[in-house]
């Protein structure tokens, strides 16, 4: 059959080579293929390998050459707050300081000034803001990325920021999934009454639902912000309505989210930065993912999560990048997976296969994307390295040259492919 695409000249293709979810010491194992060719027709992969490529050329095949660099599938990053107005660096002093994260968000600042200036900002300058960032992602080889609302914490605005979020999935090639998260922090307005908050995100919910806007719903279980048993009425109401869920747990104090996600069947726990042995053993025995956040940890000078106990442990794991403007104001996911192999002690291999196939398991698209193979959508990064372990070796550096999402080429020579 001819191919619309055929990528050459790639001198080494890495790609995960089990089915999700990988865990314990598969984790560590994908496959690799030397001198490599990628053929792609109706934007899914037709073929790939070291073999004969010549009978998938027609008429109107584009040859495109890897000029010899490595090739890894599209990057997931299965946890970001995308859609936000404006940025905290006035809190950097604070954070230098050692003042801790949630004072920051009693007195007023951290969450919550983000939530005033995102209230204030209209639909277009939130589109504007997100775009950037979501292209900034893309030119570090993001091709799917999940992207919660929260800085609302009333209707109105978090409506709005799913609205932005559903404009990007028809102008923007990165593969979008939206989360609902008005449970990100108290309000303003309702400090001093949470029941009516909570009671209030639960119809938010039911709207949201019915008008399509998201399809999870997460919830920051955490001191002073949602206790386990808040955390647990409202997973519980959003399973109900169909919602599949997770939860931000375990990141400054052990509440025992851990193992709520696991008895409401979780997709996902997030951070996880002070998450207990025993909870790790709970892991390990289940089908929650533990998505870890080294971004976070270094911009906030906290521990990083145990990584490697888990990983022996068998629990499935999953590397995010935690997009914010206030704990983790980066674009740069190669930074995020240069932390994790540095700072969690992670192989290459385990950080490829935690930032591909492992992400697109808990967010139930492994089907289409997450690894290099026949049939999967061609989302493809070029990376200008001789091998996997320079990409972790020569740190802090954009080695994507080009990257393909869904057989269309978005970025060449990091710079965005823009239609006439």
């Amino acid at each position: 059959m001819a191919a619309d695409l055929i990528i050459t000249n790639i001198k080494t293709l890495y790609t995960p080579c089990f089915a999700p979810p990988v865990r314990g010491k598969d984790l560590s194992k994908i496959s690799s293929i030397d001198q490599a060719f990628i053929a792609v027709k109706n934007e899914r992969i037709l073929d790939f390998g070291n073999h004969d490529f010549t009978k998938h050329i027609g008429e109107k095949t584009i040859i495109y050459s890897a000029n010899n660099q490595i090739v890894i599938p599209g990057l997931i990053d299965s946890h970001t707050h995308l859609v936000h107005a404006g940025s905290r660096e006035d809190e950097y002093g604070k954070i230098l300081q050692g003042v801790p994260y949630l004072d920051i968000l009693k007195s007023g600042g951290g969450i919550l000034s983000t939530v005033e200036r995102t209230r204030k900002a209209s639909f277009d300058e939130l589109l504007l803001q997100s775009q950037k960032s979501l292209d900034l992602m893309m030119i570090y080889g993001i091709t799917v990325v999940e992207a919660k609302s929260g800085y609302g914490l009333e209707l109105k605005t978090e409506v709005k920021q799913l609205d932005v979020v559903k404009r990007l999935t028809k102008t923007h090639p990165v593969h979008l999934l939206s989360t609902y998260m008005g449970a990100h922090a108290v309000p303003k307005e309702l400090r001093d009454d949470k029941e009516r908050y909570i009671s209030q995100m639960m119809d938010d919910m039911k709207y949201i639902k019915k008008h399509d806007l998201a399809t999870a719903v997460d919830v920051f279980c955490e001191s002073s912000v949602f206790s386990l048993e808040e955390t647990k009425r409202l997973l519980t109401h959003a399973k109900k309505l169909g919602y599949s869920i997770k939860l931000h747990a375990d990141e400054m104090h052990s509440l025992g989210g851990v193992g709520l996600g696991i008895e409401l069947g979780a997709t996902s726990v997030d951070h996880l930065m002070k998450i207990s042995d025993e909870d790790i053993e709970r892991l390990s025995y289940s089908n929650t993912a533990a998505n870890l956040l080294p971004g976070t940890s270094f911009n906030l000078n906290k521990d990083y999560a145990p990584a490697r106990k888990m990983i022996d442990k068998n629990v499935i794991l999953s590397i995010s990048g935690d997009y914010n403007p206030g704990s983790c104001p980066t674009e740069n996911f190669q930074l995020i997976m240069q932390l994790a192999s540095n700072k969690l002690k992670m192989k290459p291999e385990e950080v490829l296969n935690a930032t591909t196939i492992n992400p697109a398991y808990h967010l139930g698209i492994s089907k289409d994307f997450g690894s290099i193979e026949k049939g999967k959508f061609a989302n493809l990064v070029i990376m200008n390295a001789p091998n996997l372990n320079y990409i972790f070796y020569h740190y802090g550096i954009n080695h994507a040259t080009d990257v393909f999402i869904k057989g269309k080429q978005v970025v060449k020579n990091q710079q965005i492919v823009r239609e006439l």
